[in-house]
């Protein structure tokens, strides 16, 4: 699948070529969810995200922790690596200021531009990133959102309000639940998240009436 996935974007690439483009198009590649960690059915078997924890369908780091290039000829370094997180709905307020173009009055963007990065002129200055996720999923995942602000990321349950903190850059495999052993650092990244929630008027899950344990 990965030898395919090359061929296929060799393919685009030449292409632009072929047409004259290449020198004068962005490419980006970013995967859409970790690896599925899980079996799915026969023709599903699970992979291993080692070593990050889980896969697709959940807010462990094997679930959203993705690859992600940028081609920008004339603007960005061959080969140079950034370590700062970003998310897909940076690339709107991205692909905007790249074209040079003007940001509708009045719409809402929650991402921000990432061209700072790409052209090494400075950081993104916002505060943290966050995920909403308030749905069962087929893989195992369950309803919950998170936050990640510097080297920290709390997750919350949405079914018990339960919560777990980690500090990924000591724990990339989030083995280490540190919600208990650093209260105020938990207690403020759940405010974020749930300040947050509040602000974009998440759709939350109900509970089912109906629901016979």
């Amino acid at each position: 699948m990965i030898e395919s996935v090359d061929q296929s974007v060799g393919r685009v690439i030449k292409k632009l070529e072929d047409l004259g483009l290449k020198e004068r198009t962005v490419v980006f590649f970013m995967s859409d969810n970790g690896g599925l960690s899980v079996k799915e059915g026969p023709n599903t078997p699970a992979t291993s995200n080692a070593p990050l924890r889980a896969g697709k369908g959940y807010l462990y780091e094997g679930g959203i922790r993705e690859p992600m290039i940028i081609r920008w000829p004339g603007e960005v370094k061959s080969g140079s690596l950034c370590r700062e997180p970003a998310t897909s709905v940076d690339f709107y307020p991205t692909i905007l200021e790249m074209a040079g173009a003007r940001q509708e009055p009045g719409h809402m963007v929650d991402g921000v531009s990432l061209v700072p990065l790409l052209r090494q002129t400075g950081s993104l200055g916002r505060e943290a990133i966050y995920w909403h996720y308030p749905h069962f999923s087929n893989q195992g995942g369950m309803p919950g959102g998170a936050v990640r602000k510097g080297d920290y990321k709390l997750i919350k349950f949405y079914e018990d309000n339960s919560i777990e903190l980690y500090n990924l850059k000591e724990d990339l495999g989030e083995k280490n639940d540190l919600a208990g052993k650093m209260p105020e650092k938990a207690a403020e990244l759940k405010r974020l998240l749930e300040d947050w929630l509040e602000s974009i008027k998440a759709n939350m899950p109900l509970p089912n009436p109906d629901y016979k344990p």
